[in-house]
């Protein structure tokens, strides 16, 4: 079948907001005990971020030119990432609840952005009132079957252990399953994070409900959290036949890191996150600047190395061809997320391949995504460091960096032939690719991630007859107006 993905997401700029560290409200003013905001973020405390403080920063995103957001999680959950949902039905009040996303919904849709959510179905939270249920009334429960419980704990024999003791907390950390350690099925053996049964009908209606309700409240699509761990290609199925008969168009991406053939036939989901996109990045344009160690620290991402402009120019050949060319340009591009060191930080701090890496994007077919603050220059390293408060201060934000990201993004809106492709990919050495569109040859775009300058032909594929000066560490866009 051929993938019916929403027209509207290859032309998005998204833009991917932590909701606890964007921007603050006057409705925050009551919380007490929130950390500074410029203070390094914690595992665990807040920093008074909420959804009301996103429509009261809209100008700015829409100077910028986004015109999608991606929100992290905002129902009711005890963590500042809110990833431990214990009430899918309602917004958490520290973001400002229902009434909170409500208007953030109508402000945004006014102005032509899009809202993506993230689902977590995959796993609740130990506060998830079944699931509390059952720790209470063990297998008196009818909620029994929501979650993957010990039978030797629902009839008593044993005590369920959420909060572990010493002994049941050394059985994780050797690698005991969780269900054997402290009698459930957990998340990555999370206490934290119990594990749904989504084999169980009343747990998976339930879910599907989620889905369906927030569509039908007004959102525009659903990003799924660790969705390869529901190992269930009809859950999948379902979810996209009832998401869509809301909302025909509503966007449905997956957090995969690696090949995602599986999901992406058109029955399933329209794109994932590009995280392949994201080491290709890394690998040419940090090159070796790239602070392997830190690059690494996501499981995923332990192949992540510097590339030659051919390895590079291979890996973007397989990703415009791995997929339908639907997908492909469905895809959620990006450089970094919540999940991953800052692409900054990951290169040192080099804003050379940071723009570089920008622009490339911007170019790619698929939706590129910013990372809330790495168009003002946030540095970050590995959670919860990643997660640091917005510098609202204009001396705090880089100016001529944020300038080239909203240039980069005109760039992307006035050249429709890159973005729907073909888009060619060419090597003009061991530090340099250019980039071109079959059906406009009006324009290339040439990256030196070099320390030398070079002096290129691009004629072959565009056309532009005279040789161009590229200058290390650059992109030149060649045929475009400023």
């Amino acid at each position: 079948m051929v993938p019916d993905t929403p027209d509207w997401v290859r032309d998005a700029v998204f833009y991917q907001i932590f909701p606890d560290r964007f921007a603050r409200s006057r409705h925050s003013d009551s919380i007490p005990y929130l950390e500074d905001w410029d203070a390094p973020p914690t595992p665990h405390g807040f920093k008074g971020g909420d959804l009301y403080g996103i429509c009261d920063r809209i100008d700015y995103l829409t100077d910028l030119g986004v015109t999608a957001l991606y929100l992290c999680p905002i129902f009711s959950s005890a963590s500042n990432h809110r990833y431990h949902t214990y009430d899918y039905f309602q917004v958490d009040p520290l973001l400002g609840g229902n009434d909170a996303l409500r208007q953030l919904l109508d402000v945004c849709h006014e102005r032509d952005i899009r809202v993506v959510l993230d689902g977590v179905f995959n796993h609740a939270s130990r506060g998830f009132w079944p699931f509390h249920h059952v720790l209470e009334c063990g297998g008196a429960s009818p909620y029994r079957d929501w979650f993957h419980f010990d039978p030797d704990r629902l009839s008593g024999a044993r005590p369920f252990q959420p909060y572990p003791a010493d002994s049941a907390a050394e059985a994780l950390a050797r690698g005991v399953p969780s269900r054997e350690a402290i009698g459930y099925s957990a998340w990555w053996n999370l206490p934290a994070l119990p594990k749904f049964n989504t084999d169980c009908p009343q747990a998976r209606e339930y879910l599907l409900t989620v889905a369906e309700h927030w569509i039908d409240f007004g959102i525009d699509g659903w990003r799924l959290d660790v969705p390869n761990e529901i190992d269930d290609d009809d859950f999948w199925r379902e979810f996209r036949r009832r998401v869509r008969a809301i909302r025909p168009d509503a966007y449905i991406v997956g957090e995969i890191w690696g090949d995602a053939t599986r999901w992406l036939h058109g029955d399933m989901w329209d794109g994932v996150m590009n995280y392949q996109a994201t080491a290709a990045c890394l690998g040419f344009f940090g090159g070796p600047r790239l602070d392997l160690d830190l690059v690494r620290r996501p499981s995923s991402f332990h192949h992540v190395r510097p590339l030659t402009a051919s390895e590079f120019a291979e890996h973007i050949a397989h990703l415009l061809t791995c997929y339908p060319s639907e997908v492909t340009a469905s895809q959620l591009n990006l450089l970094d997320s919540h999940d991953t060191p800052r692409f900054l930080t990951g290169c040192r701090g080099d804003r050379a391949a940071l723009k570089m890496a920008w622009l490339f994007l911007c170019l790619f077919p698929g939706a590129p995504c910013i990372y809330y603050g790495d168009e003002v220059g946030l540095a970050g390293r590995e959670d919860p460091d990643c997660r640091r408060g917005f510098p609202w201060d204009p001396d705090r934000q880089d100016q001529d960096l944020k300038q080239w990201y909203r240039q980069c993004i005109a760039w992307r809106k006035q050249l429709t032939a890159f973005r729907r492709g073909p888009l060619s990919v060419t090597v003009y050495g061991d530090h340099v690719v250019g980039l071109t569109s079959a059906s406009d040859r009006s324009v290339a775009v040439v990256f030196n991630a070099g320390d030398d300058t070079r002096t290129v032909d691009v004629s072959a594929s565009a056309d532009i007859s005279e040789p161009v000066e590229i200058p290390s560490r650059s992109a030149v866009p060649l045929g475009l107006s400023s």
